[in-house]
């Protein structure tokens, strides 16, 4: 019912056609029997900006997902046979790297050269950082955005007592500092469950259940706000006639509805939780027993390694930069997709 309802309008503002344009003109034409989905790809796919920026997202994706693979094949690992073969132990000032510039020659064997004193691929460990840093963000956000859907449409939908208490409950979030709040659970859950499975998994759980735990409110709000509007259309108003149960309006004919918002939200939340990913770990409250952007940035920013090999700080520090842009300019590319009246 939504879908052949809501179709229409969602459509129109999708197009954001005059409103006499002549039916057997060419623009008119070409958009006749496309879907709403098509037709902001179409606009994606004509936005190059939005295509760099996919490609270099895309770039990330496979180096997080293949980390494994594209270390085995350049011929790297996160394993250090012996210190002492790749740095030069005998500088008073910092044991340098003789594989990679600028100490020595570059080499395939390690094409971004290894880590000061303790010998570390940097390309390996920038591999399964990005993997590390994507995997963490991305199941936070996938958590965030299903406790935000589900609080927004009932707090929108049921509106009255049950309203005003998940609204509260929202604004009460809202006015927890995120960094207090991370500083002081992140290690007491890392404690209460460092039990019998491993300290880096507990550490990944512990941080997405705090990104989760404070990054649901604005995706809530916004879904609130939609569903508002939504609940006295035709359609809703239909449903209930009906006599469809509370469930069924939610799910099968809000939440279709509800798609642009959903993406949209989805897509500026991704990149936040990648760059606090790194920024907890710098501050040493994130992933700080494994592998992670913000754990190499926190030991390559003493001013010995960053004055003597910068390229140790700069290689996951351009990473984080690149991805976080990227993300959040798709994000804003798919908003103008979805929302022609937000194009700048």
């Amino acid at each position: 019912m939504s879908a052949d309802t809501a179709g229409p309008e969602t459509l129109g503002s999708l197009t954001d056609e005059p409103e006499h344009q002549d039916p057997n003109s060419q623009q008119a034409k070409e958009i006749s029997g496309k879907s709403p989905l098509r037709i902001a790809l179409g606009r994606l796919a004509k936005d190059k900006i939005a295509v760099v920026c996919a490609l270099v997202v895309l770039f990330f994706i496979v180096c997080a997902v293949f980390a494994g693979p594209i270390s085995h094949l350049f011929g790297v690992s996160l394993e250090t046979p012996l210190a002492s073969e790749r740095v030069d132990g005998l500088n008073n000032n910092m044991p340098k790297p003789e594989m990679g510039p600028p100490f020595g020659p570059f080499t395939w064997d390690h094409p971004l050269g290894v880590a000061p004193q303790t010998g570390n691929d940097n390309l390996a460990y920038w591999l399964y950082g990005c993997r590390t840093s994507l995997l963490i963000a991305t199941v936070a956000t996938v958590v965030a955005s299903v406790v935000g859907v589900v609080i927004g449409l009932l707090a929108g939908f049921l509106g009255g007592a049950v309203d005003k208490i998940l609204s509260f409950f929202i604004d009460m979030f809202l006015t927890i500092p995120f960094l207090l709040a991370a500083l002081t659970l992140a290690p007491i859950l890392n404690e209460r469950f460092n039990l019998y499975d491993s300290y880096q998994t507990i550490q990944k759980f512990s941080l997405v259940a705090v990104l989760a735990l404070f990054g649901w409110m604005g995706t809530a709000r916004l879904i609130r706000g939609e569903v508002l509007a939504l609940r006295e259309r035709e359609f809703v108003q239909a449903a209930r006639v009906m006599g469809m149960p509370t469930s069924r309006i939610l799910f099968k004919e809000l939440l279709p509805n509800l798609a642009a918002p959903i993406i949209i939200s989805v897509s500026l939340m991704l990149p936040t939780f990648v760059a606090l990913e790194a920024g907890l770990a710098y501050l040493g409250i994130g992933v700080t027993d494994g592998i992670s952007w913000g754990q190499v940035i926190l030991k390559a920013a003493t001013p010995t390694y960053f004055r003597e090999y910068p390229q140790f700080l700069w290689a996951p520090l351009l990473g984080i930069v690149a991805l976080v842009l990227s993300l959040n300019l798709l994000g804003d590319a798919i908003r103008d997709a979805l929302d022609p009246k937000t194009r700048r």
